[in-house]
């Protein structure tokens, strides 16, 4: 059930290109998640989700876990945030360790709410919150230990968020990335504009699901002084959740012109990361078209999939189509 709603577009978008550069794609039917590329000169790749025959497996697999890839990122001098490792009671005590849920909280308290707490393999904003207090903190770690058996703890930063996608030390795509927001029109309660949102994104024909349920939402909410039934002033915007990702209903504005050193750095970052295609997410002071003053380095990615970025809008679905053009004529040269 979660892959069929997850409806990937990777594979389509393959089909689709692939025919420009002479290529063959093979979709498994079902699920539409797996694929086979075949090239003009008969050599065969392979593709799950938005993990590609690209990237070494040593560097993906690092990229993947999080708190890894900090360590290596603060080991070679990037600017990353505050933050430390947890785990779940049961993987605790396989492994030895007394990071647990207190021990967690106690860090939390030492740097001061409040804190970002996330799981340390997740992926598309799941499970991301920005905690004020004690019980949310519980609440939310407890939340990810049901699926993860490892969570950070990390401090707030504050700034603009921004994706930047790096190919073969080449820059193929930035886009400010806006959290789950309405805007008011003066009449509205927020629960309506939120499911006119809903609506909106189905005409688009993206497949973004607003939960409406998500706990975090109410949180958010509240520390607003707001409820699902509050009535925004026209033109007033409201945040509903702190993370920006896509696939948990933000918005994704293109970046059109890049500062060379913020292009210098996602491409060094992603070579020294051992990446071919690399997905740098960044909170920026300013925005990415002036010289860098203060940033952190959020996350790396190894399989930046683009499915909710194309499906914003024709002209993104177009940008994405050409990006993994690129991505399709280099996996082409490199086996």
């Amino acid at each position: 059930m979660q892959k069929k709603a997850i409806q990937p577009i990777l594979g389509t978008i393959f089909q689709k290109i692939a025919p420009k550069i002479g290529a063959r794609v093979v979709l498994e039917p079902k699920w539409k998640i797996v694929g086979q590329v075949t090239f003009k000169n008969g050599k065969k790749c392979y593709f799950r989700y938005s993990s590609l025959d690209l990237n070494p497996l040593g560097a993906s697999e690092i990229a993947k876990d999080k708190d890894y890839a900090n360590f290596f990122m603060k080991k070679m001098g990037y600017p990353t945030v505050r933050g430390e490792a947890f785990y779940a009671d049961e993987w605790a005590d396989a492994i030895g360790s007394t990071r647990k849920i207190d021990e967690a909280y106690r860090f939390a308290e030492k740097i001061g709410f409040p804190v970002i707490v996330k799981p340390n393999s997740g992926s598309q904003g799941s499970n991301v919150s920005l905690v004020h207090s004690q019980k949310e903190f519980y609440r939310a770690l407890r939340a990810i230990f049901k699926r993860d058996r490892i969570a950070l703890v990390q401090q707030k930063v504050s700034g603009k968020d921004y994706r930047i996608v790096v190919l073969d030390n080449k820059v193929i795509s930035a886009y400010k990335r806006i959290a789950l927001n309405v805007i008011g029109d003066g009449h509205s309660a927020i629960l309506s504009l939120l499911q006119k949102k809903q609506r909106n994104f189905v005409a688009s024909s993206r497949d973004t699901q607003l939960k409406l349920s998500d706990p975090r939402i109410g949180a958010k909410l509240s520390q607003q002084g707001l409820t699902l039934r509050s009535i925004p002033q026209k033109g007033e915007q409201v945040f509903l959740l702190d993370n920006a990702n896509l696939s948990t209903g933000g918005d994704a504005v293109e970046v059109k012109r890049l500062h060379p050193d913020f292009k210098k750095l996602a491409i060094t970052l992603t070579r020294d990361m051992g990446l071919r295609l690399c997905g740098v997410d960044l909170m920026v002071e300013g925005t990415l078209e002036e010289k860098p003053k203060k940033f952190w380095v959020l996350e790396v990615n190894s399989a930046p999939g683009l499915d909710h970025y194309a499906r914003t809008g024709k002209a993104q679905e177009k940008i994405v189509e050409n990006m993994y053009l690129q991505v399709l004529k280099s996996l082409e040269r490199s086996i």
